[in-house]
């Protein structure tokens, strides 16, 4: 399990990502379309982090 958590938050980056764009084009609130790239950039460094080398591996 501990190599699919990075991979599953990285996967939800890019849906976040692809919905915050699409939030975008269709003329959603700013709010709601700059929390969903937020959350999405969350999700990256999470995952991301997650994957590099530390004392617990």
């Amino acid at each position: 399990m501990g190599g699919l958590l990075p991979v599953l938050l990285l996967i939800l980056a890019g849906v976040l990502v692809g919905g915050a764009f699409s939030l975008h084009r269709q003329g959603a609130p700013r709010g709601v379309v700059l929390t969903t790239a937020a959350l999405s950039m969350l999700a990256a460094v999470a995952g991301g982090l997650w994957l590099l080398p530390g004392e617990g591996s």
